[in-house]
Parts: C-alpha cells; sequence; structure tokens
C-alpha cells in the first residue's frame, strides 16, 4: 500500500512506480501531479484500489486495465483528462466505486461499463459522454449511488432503473434527456434523491411518485412537464427539498403540501400557477426558502405565510397578487431576503429588516407601494414598472412595424440608482431630489439633462463608435456618470414612415429581462423623432479590446486579472444560458463587448443582435457578429445556439492570454481534432507582462485548455457554459 495523498507533491508520476508489483492500494489523490498517467501504471496487476483524483492530470488517459482483474475502486474525478474512458475499464468484474466526474472525458459510454453489474457507486458528472440513455445502463442489482449530470446524453428514461432495488440517489440533471417520467421509476422504493432537473421531459409527473415514501430531494425544474401539480406529493413526508420551477404546470398549488413538514426549500416559480396561494402553506415550519415567482398568482398575500418563522428568502415577483402587504411581517425576524415587483400591491412596506434592505428592482412594479425604502421618504415615488414594461411593449411593436412614432418624447428609466462607491457615503439633499426626479419618470427632464451633459452629442464627449452607433460620456446634474448608445440617423421608408434599426428593440427587450452583476446594466431609452438612443452603466475603463491594444494598459491588466476577467464572462454567460428561460445568446461576445471597470472586473455588453430562443423552435436567424469569433457551424447552418456563444468564448480566452486575437490557433483547430492539440502554454502567453506564478500558470493552463474544447468544430463537442463554469470558476 502506497498513501501520498492529500500533500503537495508536484511533478508527474515516475515511469518506475510500474516495477511496485504487490501494490493493492495507490492513492496519489488530492496533490499537484500533472502531466499524463504513464502506461507503466498497467503492470501493477494486484492493484485493487487507485485514487488519482483532484490532480492536475491532463491527456487521454492510457489503456492500462487489461491486467487489472481485481480492481474495485478507481477514483480519476477533478482532472482535465480527455477523450475516450478506455473499452476495458470494468474488465475486472468487481468494479465497485467509479469517480470520473469533472474532466473532459468524451464520447460513448464503455460496453464493459454498462454490463457491470458490481457497480455500487458511479459518478459520470460534469464531462461531455454522450450516447443513448435509453441503451447505455442495464439493471444494476448492487447500485445505490449514480450522477451522469452535466454531460450529453440523450434520449428516454428506461423504466430499468426502477428494477435497481438498492439505488438511493439517481441524478441526471442537464442532458438532453427527452420523453417522459416512467412511472415504473417508483419501484425503485429506496430512492432518497431525484434529480431530473434542465432536461427536455414532457408530459405529467407520474402520480405514482407517492410510493417512494423515502424521498428527501426531488428536482424536476427546467423541463417540458405538463399538467398540475400533484396531490401526491403531498404523501412524501420527508421530503425536504422540492424544486419543480421552469416547467409548464398550471392549476393550483394543492393544498395538502402542508403535509411536507420536513420541507426546507421550494420553488415552484416560473410555471402557470394560478389561483391563491393556499393559507395552508404556514404549517411548513422548517421552509427557508420559498420561491413562486414568475406565476399567474391571484389574490392577496395571506398572513398566514408569516407564520413561517424559519422563511429567511420569499420571491412572490411577478404574479397577480393584489391588496395590502400583510403587517404581520414585521415579526419575521429571519426573513433577509425578498422580492415582490411586478404585481398588483399598494400600501405601506412592512417595518421588517428584508422589506427595508429591498432594492427598488424588488418592489418595482407596484404602483401604490409606499414607505421608508432606501433614500425613499415619500409615498408614491416608486417606479410603476409594470406600466413602463406596457410602454415598452407598445413602442417594440411599432418598431417592428416600422410605423411612425408621433408621441414625441418616449423614454423609460429603469431603477436609475448611483453606483456609490463608498457605501459609507451618506447622500445630500441634492442627490435625494434628483434621484427623486428620475424614479417618479420624468422623461423630458432626463433627455435634457442628456443632451445638455454632451453639449447636444457633439464629438468631443464621444467615446466609441459601433456598426449600430457611437457611444457618449454624460455626466448628470446629480453626478451620475452614464454611457448613452446613440444610434445613427432614423430613415425614412418609401410610404413616409420611419424605419428603427431592430437592434435598438432587441437591445431593450433582452436588457429588460436580464440582471447579472457581470452584465452591464441598462437604464432605458429614448425614441424621438431627432434622436434614438440607449443609456447604460458607464463602465470607466472601456472596452477589452482598446485595452489589449495599448502597451501600456495591456501591462496593466496582470496575469490574475485577466483570470478574473474570463472568470466574469464565463459568469455572464452561463447566467444567460442557463439560468434565463428562455435562453439568451449574445451571438456577439468578442474583446469589443467586454468592458472592464476601476477594478478590472468584467462587463458583457451590446446586445444589439442578442437572441432568446424559441424553445419550440429552429431558430433560425441571419448571420451576425463579429468576424473571427463567430462559430464556424454559423455560417452555414443559420442555427443560433448556445454553443455559437461558447465558440465565441473560447476565441475570448485565447485573446486574453495571447494579447491578440488568435487567428493561428483557429487555423490549427479547424484542421486537426481537439485532441490532439498540443501547445506550450510559454508559446501562447502575452509577453508584455511578467510571467505568471505558478498557481496562476496551472489556472491559465487550465483557462487555455478548456478553450480548445469551447473552439471544437463540432458544436456537439463543446463544453456548456454551465460546464464552462465548473471547470474554471469553481
Amino acid at each position: 500500500m502506497l498513501y501520498l495523498h492529500h500533500n503537495n507533491l508536484p511533478g508527474s508520476i515516475p515511469k518506475e512506480i510500474g516495477k511496485l508489483m504487490s501494490l493493492t492500494k495507490l492513492a496519489l489523490s488530492e496533490n499537484h501531479f500533472t502531466g499524463s498517467i504513464p502506461p507503466s501504471v498497467g503492470s501493477l496487476s494486484n492493484l485493487q484500489y487507485l485514487y488519482l483524483n483532484d490532480n492536475n492530470f491532463f491527456g487521454s488517459f492510457p489503456p492500462i486495465f487489461e491486467n487489472f482483474t481485481k480492481l474495485i475502486d478507481l477514483f480519476l474525478h477533478e482532472n482535465k483528462f480527455i477523450g475516450y474512458l478506455p473499452h476495458d475499464i470494468c474488465r475486472s468484474g468487481s468494479l465497485q466505486n467509479l469517480t470520473v466526474r469533472h474532466n473532459h472525458f468524451s464520447g460513448p459510454i464503455p460496453t464493459s461499463l454498462k454490463n457491470c453489474t458490481s457497480l455500487v457507486r458511479v459518478r459520470l458528472d460534469g464531462n461531455q459522454f454522450t450516447g443513448n440513455i435509453f441503451e447505455d445502463f442495464v439493471i444494476y442489482s448492487k447500485l445505490n449511488f449514480i450522477d451522469i449530470s452535466h454531460n450529453r446524453f440523450y434520449g428516454q428514461i428506461s423504466s430499468n432503473w426502477g428494477k435497481c432495488p438498492q439505488l438511493r440517489d439517481l441524478r441526471m440533471t442537464g442532458n438532453d434527456i427527452s420523453g417522459t417520467i416512467p412511472p415504473e421509476i417508483v419501484n425503485a422504493t429506496n430512492l432518497g434523491s431525484i434529480d431530473l432537473s434542465f432536461n427536455h421531459l414532457v408530459g405529467e409527473i407520474p402520480k405514482e411518485i407517492r410510493r417512494l415514501t423515502s424521498l428527501i430531494k426531488l428536482s424536476l425544474n427546467g423541463n417540458k412537464l405538463c399538467g398540475s401539480v400533484p396531490r401526491e406529493l403531498g404523501f412524501l413526508t420527508d421530503l425536504e427539498y422540492l424544486d419543480l420551477s421552469a416547467n409548464r404546470l398550471s392549476s393550483s398549488i394543492p393544498e395538502n403540501l402542508d403535509n411536507l413538514s420536513k420541507l426546507h426549500y421550494l420553488n415552484l416559480s416560473c410555471n402557470r400557477l394560478s389561483q391563491e396561494i393556499p393559507i395552508q402553506l404556514e404549517k411548513l415550519n422548517q421552509l427557508s426558502e420559498l420561491d413562486l415567482s414568475h406565476n399567474l398568482l391571484g389574490g392577496e398575500i395571506p398572513s398566514e405565510i408569516c407564520n413561517l418563522k424559519s422563511l429567511e428568502m420569499l420571491n412572490l415577483s411577478h404574479n397577480n397578487l393584489s391588496g395590502l402587504i400583510p403587517r404581520n411581517f414585521e415579526d419575521m425576524h429571519s426573513l433577509s431576503s425578498v422580492d415582490i415587483s411586478y404585481n398588483e400591491l399598494h400600501g405601506p412596506i412592512p417595518d421588517n429588516k428584508a422589506f427595508q434592505d429591498a432594492s427598488i428592482e424588488e418592489l418595482q412594479g407596484n404602483e401604490g407601494l409606499c414607505g421608508n425604502v432606501s433614500e425613499l421618504q415619500h409615498c408614491n415615488v416608486l417606479v410603476s414598472h409594470k406600466h413602463g414594461i406596457t410602454k415598452a411593449r407598445k413602442i417594440m411593436f411599432l418598431l417592428f412595424g416600422t410605423l411612425a412614432l408621433s408621441i414625441g418624447l418616449i423614454g423609460i428609466f429603469i431603477a436609475f440608482r448611483r453606483r456609490k462607491r463608498d457605501s459609507h457615503e451618506e447622500p445630500n439633499n441634492a442627490n435625494n431630489q434628483e434621484k427623486f426626479s428620475i424614479l417618479t419618470f420624468d422623461g423630458r427632464i432626463m433627455h435634457e439633462d442628456i443632451t445638455r451633459a454632451t453639449m447636444n452629442f457633439d464629438a468631443n464627449y464621444c467615446i466609441g463608435n459601433g456598426g449600430f452607433g457611437s457611444v457618449y460620456k454624460a455626466e448628470l446634474p446629480s453626478g451620475d456618470v452614464v454611457a448613452v448608445k446613440k444610434l445613427h440617423s432614423l430613415h425614412a421608408s418609401g410610404s413616409g414612415t420611419t424605419t428603427y434599426p431592430k437592434e435598438f428593440a432587441s437591445e431593450i427587450r433582452v436588457l429588460s429581462q436580464i440582471r447579472h452583476q457581470y452584465i452591464v446594466k441598462f437604464y432605458g431609452f429614448c425614441s424621438h423623432a431627432r434622436y434614438l438612443y440607449l443609456v447604460y452603466e458607464y463602465i470607466e475603463r472601456g472596452s477589452l479590446a482598446t485595452i489589449l491594444s495599448n502597451e501600456g494598459a495591456a501591462a496593466e491588466l496582470n496575469w490574475s486579472k485577466r483570470v478574473n476577467v474570463i472568470r466574469g464572462v464565463v459568469d455572464a454567460l452561463s447566467y444567460m444560458h442557463h439560468d434565463c428561460y428562455p435562453p439568451i445568446v449574445h451571438r456577439d461576445i468578442s474583446s469589443k463587448n467586454v468592458f472592464l471597470d476601476l477594478e478590472y472586473e468584467a462587463y458583457v455588453s451590446d446586445f444589439g443582435i442578442a437572441k432568446v430562443l424559441k424553445v419550440d423552435s429552429s431558430n433560425l436567424t441571419e448571420l451576425a457578429g463579429t468576424y473571427g469569433y463567430v462559430a464556424p457551424e454559423f455560417a452555414y447552418t443559420m442555427k443560433v445556439t448556445e454553443k455559437c456563444d461558447v465558440y465565441s468564448f473560447g476565441v475570448l480566452a485565447l485573446e486574453v492570454i495571447k494579447g491578440n486575437h488568435p487567428k493561428d490557433f483557429l487555423f490549427s483547430l479547424s484542421t486537426s481534432f481537439v485532441g490532439n492539440m498540443n501547445i506550450a502554454l510559454n508559446d501562447v502567453l502575452d509577453g508584455r507582462i511578467p510571467p505568471p506564478s505558478l498557481e496562476i500558470e496551472n489556472k491559465l493552463k487550465s483557462i487555455m485548455q478548456v478553450a480548445f474544447l469551447c473552439l471544437d468544430v463540432n458544436p456537439r463537442s463543446r463544453p456548456t457554459m454551465q460546464i464552462v463554469s465548473q471547470l474554471l470558476c469553481n
């Protein structure tokens, strides 16, 4: 036995290790080992336990299993292995525990693994495996845990999973699985956790689910499930976590969910649930998070909700709730976060810390609210954003129809609040008054302030030019600084109507739906016979492209800052692709559309050609984007998918490391297989800044390897941004 795990050992495994012929257990996990696995490991014919996890190994895993006739445990997780799993990985016939999660493995599941009935615990999650889920797994009589999440498995879930008597944990989230949930799955009566989220499941939740009385966690969110929330869920009295969000569930919330006395998380958001919130939910004494947002719920907020003394997070936004907010909220001392935006609520805001600390975004869209919120001390000052959105929709309809606008100046300024650099600074009365004028939606005054601040869009205030317009810096009387993108002149058609660029409406539509720390904040727009512009948060250092093209600025952008920039972009794209429903594809990820602030935090900008994906559509569109960043398949398929952004991110990541556009690598990748790319990091590094430390060097190697995966010419072989996020940001 050789145990060297949990140290700080660097370097590679010496090939001489193959001489330790008596080894039965080899533990090298949780070190800093790198390089590939030497084929000499295959000489260890007595090996029963092999632990190589949590290192920096990379490359293809060698075919060393021919002599492994006794192997019981194989842990390869948290490395950077690529390629296929060896076909004889389960040759021993005694393999019980297999964990290869969070690598870059791809291709089909080996036949030896499909038929390995000795398996007890399997983790394949966070790779790029593909194959038909219906065919790839048989009946495993001893299996108690399996996680195949975040891969590219497709097909329907087999009823055979119900014939695994020991199965307690079944995880398949983030694949391309379709079809219905087979009722036979409930025959695996020991199931304690089921996660089938973020797939393409349809049909109803089977009523037979009531038989899974040991179930603790059920996650079916992010699918296309329809019908009602089954009352049978009320019989799962051990349930602690229930997420049915982002489906197509309708009807009302079952009253008998109050039987779930152990439930601490309940998410039914983004469905089509209607009627009132059942007062019976007050019996969920352990509930800490409740999300019912983005539904069609009506009536008043039941005061009984305030009996949930353990509740910390409450989201009731985007419903049709009306009436007063119950005063009982003042007694909910555990409540730390609340969102009641976009309802029809009125009256005073409760004197509760969660409500008093809520942002404007979490309260807006309720015309009659009043109370002491943030800097606001007056009644009826919260933006009636619901009416604003209605106006915006009308405007967008006019834009798409290219009808003449005769309504003069139109503007919407959404949650326009100053970014305070000093959190201890107390706003003076003048600033309060200015914010008050903004929040009461006086578009004409705002327009006058902007035109005055830019001297009627004088060239001296122009800070950038693009294909659709010019960007100006405007310092308002309040001291707020904004960026104003003024679109090129409007054109009259032959019929005398005015034509508005569709990019204008697209950017309004997309940016009104999203909010993320690494996406440039959108404050509003103005549409007028003479002016057409959008107003954004001002990002001080400008675009990444400008910084990389300037010797001095590029030298200031050191390696740790560059790693942070890449992570910010990853976070933003992962949010757009996986946390927005429907997903949003930017379509123009490039260095000119990533901006850096004074702290070198990255912000994704320019959503003029972004596309909200239609879930049940082919999403065909015209060619768009910046040359050198557009995915190769887009030119001939004209189909936009999230993988278009993944490719563009791969280009951007290499550009940040190189300091310029990686066109030479793109040519190499177009003519060779990604797995064959053998490029040293030193050949890529920007020579304008000092070499990175060992720690940063390892991070850059990871980024480069992931970037190459993102640049695969086959879009199906590229990782999702969610997987990229797991690989780089965790």
